[in-house]
């Protein structure tokens, strides 16, 4: 089977990236010929891209005239980056003609798709429907949440042109579901819209016994020393590699993977960590990821370690002006700084304690993350806005790494699956994402690593084998082809529908 996806962005690097790399690969093993859309200059060096026919991926990279439209403000070398609601209508339209222009070269030089997929709600829909294709939409969560439901009027009339010419629209949760639902506002969406969530590679992402996932961590720093930066991602590999093994060098160890943004929350997480330090002192976190934020979260760690609350609050004054480049102001961290407000008895202490305890590597791709992931004992993942579906922490269970999650949209959904099968546990895998989060992280951080090592190889395996059930990367592919096919009648209905 031919199958053309669109996805207008990179291979490698934030959720959607990762999605449509992996998707691309499942649905090449299953045997069929890929035609992969996106602006992944660099995806000829990928070892899964390349040759032709039944099981090969072929990218094509669209000439879109050098601007990038973004959901979320950040860097992309060799592109000018804004996001939708800064694009003229003229840059917009531009935008949308380059890539309809570019779908149709492809289908006049390998045939008509027998199936195709166009990811987020905008534009990817807008311009398969504008070429003349039948598809379905994959609804990740950043568009609506970052630019059809804050400018509704500008942007929802692109989005229903999309809805309305796809054959099925899949979300990861209910929570986006109720979104898109809500949003767009066309009665006929709830039936035509199926659950999609990601999948995991259960044989990448796998328990692994503790020496040899110390040795994957340490090889992989190796690996990475000698890299130069990079200028779109921010990763130093020297600096990397210092973070990769001063955090193996630690016992126990937890991890968050993520976007450094403010609605990431993790803030929470380095505002809790010395209180899990104080538990175990030999702890170690490592925070992995890229953006914005990233000084701000290394203002906060640096001025917890010399125990400066005054420091500390100036960095939560600060708040989203973080990630603005003009550094203008922006609400603060509400719920830090509730938590501040009346820290728990010898917090101060804790923090300095603590310092040197928390190490930023910068990114991590994808099948790194795999390699690092076993190495934890525990898993964070802390956001304070809606996630389309609880991804990492998927990957983490897979592994055999127990997720501690924000209790809320896609998130809660994973962690409710999760608890199915640790029910004597199922409190440690989820908080609330309001005051009181930050103790509420570190009471769960510290009951996942105050587990004997029986009892944690257990719950590891029944999180991995929840997993394995659940989410697969072969059945994600199958469920796309029946979305594009619009034979909807054997995909999962959307929790509660």
């Amino acid at each position: 089977m031919r199958v053309l996806i669109f996805h207008g962005y990179l291979l490698r690097g934030t959720g959607s990236n990762v999605y449509n790399a992996r998707l691309a690969q499942a649905l090449a093993r299953l045997g069929h010929e890929v035609h992969l859309l996106c602006q992944d200059r660099s995806a000829d060096q990928l070892g899964w891209v390349g040759g032709s026919g039944p099981g090969s991926v072929t990218v094509h990279v669209p000439d879109i005239g050098g601007v990038l439209p973004v959901y979320v403000a950040d860097r992309y070398e060799g592109f000018e980056v804004k996001t939708f609601p800064e694009l003229s209508d003229e840059e917009l339209g531009r935008y949308l003609d380059f890539n309809v222009r570019a779908v149709r070269s492809v289908v006049e030089q390998t045939g008509e798709p027998d199936a195709a997929l166009a990811n987020h709600l905008i534009m990817g829909p807008v311009i398969l429907a504008r070429a003349g294709l039948r598809f379905a939409t994959k609804v990740h969560g950043s568009d609506l949440s970052y630019t059809v439901r804050p400018h509704p009027d500008r942007f929802v009339p692109y989005a229903r042109e999309g809805a309305d010419a796809a054959s099925a629209l899949l979300v990861g949760s209910r929570h986006t579901a109720e979104d898109l639902w809500e949003t767009v506002g066309d009665p006929g969406l709830p039936d035509r819209t199926r659950l999609g969530p990601p999948g995991v590679d259960t044989h990448e992402f796998r328990a692994r016994p503790e020496p040899e996932a110390l040795g994957l961590v340490r090889a992989l720093a190796g690996r990475i020393d000698g890299e130069t930066p990079d200028a779109s991602f921010g990763r130093d590999g020297p600096a990397a590699a210092a973070a990769l093994r001063k955090w193996a060098d630690g016992d126990p160890r937890v991890l968050f993977v993520g976007k450094l943004l403010v609605n990431k929350g993790v803030d929470l997480l380095v505002a809790a960590w010395p209180l899990v330090v104080r538990e175990h002192p030999g702890a170690r976190l490592l925070i992995a990821g890229f953006g914005a934020f990233r000084e701000g979260v290394e203002a906060l760690i640096a001025a917890l370690g010399r125990a400066d609350m005054d420091a500390v609050r100036e960095v939560v004054a600060r708040g989203r002006a973080w990630e603005a480049e003009d550094g203008a102001g922006g609400p603060s961290l509400s719920i830090l700084a509730a938590f501040l407000e009346d820290p728990p008895p010898g917090y101060a202490e804790a923090a300095r304690a603590g310092a040197g305890s928390i190490a930023v590597s910068g990114r991590l791709e994808h099948s790194e993350v795999a390699e690092v992931l076993p190495a934890a004992r525990a898993f964070v993942m802390p956001s304070t806005f809606p996630e389309a579906f609880g991804m990492v922490a998927a990957e983490a269970a897979s592994c055999g790494v127990p997720p501690v999650s924000a209790g809320h949209s896609g998130m809660r959904e994973v962690s409710s699956e999760l608890a199915a099968v640790v029910p004597a546990h199922a409190d440690l895998l989820s908080f609330e994402a309001a005051p009181g989060a930050a103790q509420a992280i570190a009471a769960r951080v510290n009951g996942w690593l105050d587990l004997g090592a029986p009892e944690r190889e257990r719950v590891g395996e029944a999180l991995a084998a929840r997993v394995r059930e659940l989410w697969s990367w072969e059945r994600v592919a199958e469920g796309v082809l029946a979305a594009s096919r619009g034979e909807l009648d054997g995909l999962p209905r959307v929790p509660g529908d």
